[in-house]
């Protein structure tokens, strides 16, 4: 397996930075608008990608037995970020989240770490996107967050393969919101999901691939 790679976070949120600039102009173009991007938001989603350079550092499997609370965790930052205060005030929705997350069936953590097992040996590209369209379409793995969140899991998933991890980029936030919305909309196990799941899968590795900026690596991880 390629050597994992740590991220460079000055270009990270540089590049957000870019895209929170541009966001109204690009909101205009979606197909469904979403909410500005708030420096708090984005504060909190540099705080998300902060914890992932963690993991690549310290060599964490994110999918091994026992490791699911550091994806609760990416949950809880994007979301409530570190202030204890804040926390505070989110620990009825991080408890809430964490019994939808260990739920049996389609949309708990059981069911995406089967996922992403059974695609060893797939491009880094794909897996990551498979895991991004398991966790986002319904039943959702969380209550909120779900895109945020599975941003970092791509981005841990591509650089743990020595890929560049997904940022979101002016350029490309059109090809990402997009058919994020459509996947949102889905549900897992549906005829219709079976069958448009592996045009999705491909639709979105590309875009990881074209939007893939070395840039945001640093050097290898210890």
């Amino acid at each position: 397996m390629p050597q994992a790679r740590r991220l460079n976070l000055a270009a990270i949120e540089t590049s957000l930075r870019a895209v929170q600039a541009d966001f109204a102009r690009i909101n205009a173009t979606l197909d469904s608008p979403r909410d500005p991007l708030g420096d708090d938001v984005l504060q909190r989603m540099l705080l998300g990608y902060q914890q992932v350079d963690h993991y690549l550092a310290d060599g964490v499997d994110l999918f091994a037995l026992g490791n699911s609370p550091l994806l609760l965790e990416l949950n809880a930052r994007v979301l409530c970020g570190l202030d204890a205060a804040v926390r505070a005030e989110c620990a009825s929705q991080i408890e809430a989240t964490k019994q939808r997350f260990y739920a049996k069936g389609e949309g708990g953590i059981e069911s995406l770490v089967e996922r992403v097992q059974a695609l060893n040996g797939v491009s880094a590209w794909r897996r990551a996107a498979s895991a991004y369209i398991h966790l986002l379409s319904q039943p959702q793995l969380f209550i909120e967050g779900n895109h945020r969140t599975g941003s970092l899991v791509m981005s841990w998933i591509l650089a743990r393969a020595g890929k560049p991890p997904f940022v979101l980029s002016v350029e490309h936030a059109k090809a990402y919101f997009d058919p994020s919305a459509v996947i949102k909309s889905a549900r897992k196990q549906t005829l219709r999901m079976l069958l448009e799941r592996p045009k999705l899968v491909s639709r979105f590795a590309e875009l990881l691939k074209d939007d893939a900026e070395t840039i945001h690596l640093d050097g290898p991880s210890n």
